[in-house]
């Protein structure tokens, strides 16, 4: 049977999702404690979105395939259902940096990574030494500013619609680059804090930490409002966009099509994009 399980995790002390030979990663970890609460081998986990090392999730999914009689035993003599109990006993075995916050059955057709129509990412930056708080300073940025929110939102603005952000991204072999962005904004927030959302239907490698990277410069007055959009039409890498610190991204949200649409999602999904 197979299971969706909702997460997140503070990424500071993990070098990302995926798992590597002597590293500690948040896939081993959740693999290792569903092992641990269903009595076997770690079982292997598809994720929605493969973060890299230092970035958090608050919204993050996967899903695993497991014995269904393993996963009706786990209430044991209690009246909770296996739901309920997979939260709890997870709860007491992952380390405090990993929190699963629900567990269900998957309906037919669900894939954790090929059925998601959307995922969203936000980004923290702080450019005032004086609004910096302490107590977030592992998923906050600073940067000497002063920023000017307003021209790295219409900067963003001219990015969006389907493209290939081949610029913004880490090539990978047989790899497409083409992506549809959503949404991708910025305001300040209550404490002074500027806050990014970026929207997609999928991210390729770097490409939130490298669309940050492009408009910071705006924000600083070094660049016209157009040059993000100069160099997503260059179709090229530039040296004047920094891939910016991995500890102010979080994904926040993946979102799904109704059940009755999820396994067309999926096969539309590994299909290779293209422009037309």
């Amino acid at each position: 049977m197979r299971l969706r399980i909702d997460f997140g995790y503070d990424g500071t002390d993990f070098s990302g999702w995926a798992a590597q030979p002597g590293r500690r990663t948040v896939e081993q970890s959740l693999a290792e404690a569903l092992g641990t609460i269903l009595r076997c081998d770690p079982p292997k986990l598809t994720v929605a979105g493969r973060t890299d090392a230092g970035v958090h999730a608050r919204g993050a999914v996967c899903h695993v395939d497991v014995d269904e009689q393993l996963y009706a035993a786990l209430p044991g003599r209690s009246t909770r259902s296996p739901d309920e109990a997979a939260v709890t006993r997870l709860g007491g075995v992952l380390p405090p940096d990993v929190v699963v916050h629900r567990v269900s059955v998957a309906p037919t057709g669900f894939d954790a990574r090929f059925s998601a129509v959307s995922r969203r990412y936000s980004y923290r930056i702080v450019d005032d030494p004086a609004a910096a708080d302490p107590t977030r300073r592992r998923d906050t940025v600073a940067i000497r500013g002063p920023l000017d929110v307003s021209a790295m939102a219409d900067a963003s603005r001219k990015l969006l619609g389907l493209k290939d952000f081949a610029a913004f991204c880490k090539k990978r072999e047989g790899a497409t680059t083409v992506r549809a962005l959503l949404d991708y904004d910025w305001h300040r927030d209550a404490g002074g804090v500027l806050v990014g959302t970026v929207v997609a239907d999928a991210f390729c490698h770097s490409m939130v930490r490298s669309l940050v990277g492009a408009v910071v410069p705006v924000g600083l007055g070094r660049r016209p409002v157009d040059w993000p959009l100069e160099v997503l039409t260059a179709g090229r890498r530039d040296p004047g966009v920094t891939v910016m610190p991995p500890h102010g991204l979080c994904l926040e949200e993946v979102s799904y099509p109704p059940d009755d649409e999820l396994a067309t999602r999926a096969d539309a999904s590994r299909a290779v994009r293209e422009l037309p």
